[in-house]
């Protein structure tokens, strides 16, 4: 049922002029990809730098709050961008895209990584400033870290994955997989 529903929508979306419009064009869907991309890699690459501050490291001897505060706003304005991009993406292929198991757990995984974002934050900021200078965050904001680095790796792959999807609904035979990806018995629409 969840999965009709889901079909259903993506068919709505795909009959939509814009989306045509944007999958067939023959630069347009090359900009949007390439700018996702380009934005996935500034914005995790400050992500990442965050991460790895609290780890120890990088950056040591540099206070884990000044790092934040220059990174915080243009890494804010690349995640937004970036997923702006990501919808369009979506939305110039919507059948295929919600029929993807690898879009399915990046989605997941990114739901899992705003959790731990917001936890993370929380954390920080309950944790004070003691521990600022040291080369390494407390514990429990080494953990957030990890989890980050070790999600937003998951993503990346995951959306790469996407791109080269061997579990197409066409080619399945119809079982876990098949169900996880979202496919739907006796569709005639790929």
């Amino acid at each position: 049922m969840f999965n009709q529903l889901i079909h259903n929508i993506a068919i709505w979306l795909d009959d939509t002029r814009w989306s045509t419009m944007l999958h067939e064009s023959y630069y347009m869907y090359n900009w949007v990809e390439s700018t996702h991309v380009l934005t996935l890699m500034v914005s995790l690459g400050m992500l990442f730098l965050i991460d790895l501050r609290m780890l120890g490291l990088a950056l040591p001897d540099v206070p884990a709050s000044r790092i934040a505060r220059r990174l915080n706003l243009p890494m804010l304005v690349g995640f937004t961008v970036m997923v702006v991009t990501g919808l369009l993406l979506f939305y110039a292929v919507p059948v295929r895209s919600s029929q993807s198991i690898w879009m399915r757990i990046k989605l997941i995984l990114m739901l899992g990584l705003l959790i731990n974002a917001v936890l993370f934050h929380r954390r920080m900021s309950k944790a004070g400033s003691g521990w600022d200078a040291q080369p390494r965050a407390p514990r429990n904001l080494r953990l957030g870290a990890m989890f980050s680095l070790a999600g937003w790796s998951a993503v990346v792959t995951c959306g790469r994955f996407i791109a080269y999807d061997w579990f197409d609904c066409q080619y399945m035979n119809p079982g876990l997989i098949s169900s996880l990806a979202g496919c739907i018995e006796g569709q005639a629409r790929f």
